[in-house]
């Protein structure tokens, strides 16, 4: 007894007012955040720790938090980054034929109510628009790659360009896409 006198005692981790708010969130975004990380991450168990810590990070922060699947993603990414960092690893790149790719990763999940599937239906009729805009080599890359899931090294070999070129139109692609909906849609799009 007398050697736990003195002995500093552990934090006490005080529970969200909103727990109600964090379990609806990660029940809604759990799925999609875990394949998210493990398209990211070669190791299992690496991802799931991951996965683990954010959402220990969301749940101390769940109150204070207004767009909850992108400040998700966000912090998974930044996880993934400097675990990468501290292991010399580089992640995988996102849309990999086993992550989710740059359009699932965006669009509001259809499960998630009337509400999400409203606006995935407006955001796709945005994007199909949008895409049209796009240079014929940018548009061809985006829809066979986030569409029609073709991989990257399928591509290079049907169309005869090498890879590298295949992911900077996808890239310059994403990133013009991007541009568009954020000048339609605001901070709604990441």
């Amino acid at each position: 007894m007398d050697a736990l006198v003195g002995s500093p005692q552990p934090a006490r981790f005080t529970m969200p007012a909103n727990v109600p708010r964090f379990t609806e969130i990660v029940a809604r975004e759990r799925s999609r955040l875990g394949n998210f990380i493990r398209g990211q991450v070669r190791d299992a168990a690496e991802a799931e720790d991951i996965l683990q810590d954010v959402l220990l990070e969301f749940y101390a922060a769940t109150d204070a938090i207004e767009q909850a699947g992108a400040w998700l993603f966000r912090v998974a990414k930044n996880r993934i980054i400097d675990r990468a960092r501290k292991k010399k690893e580089e992640p995988l790149p996102a849309a990999d034929e086993d992550g989710l790719s740059w359009l699932e990763e965006h669009l509001p999940d259809p499960a998630a109510g009337p509400d999400a599937a409203y606006a995935r239906s407006m955001l796709l009729g945005s994007i199909q628009a949008a895409l049209q805009t796009l240079p014929p080599e940018q548009r061809d890359v985006f829809v066979a790659h986030e569409i029609e899931g073709i991989p990257f090294a399928d591509l290079s070999a049907r169309w005869r360009v090498p890879q590298n070129t295949l992911l900077a139109r996808k890239r310059y692609a994403v990133l013009a896409l991007r541009a568009q909906l954020q000048a339609e849609y605001g901070d709604l799009i990441v």
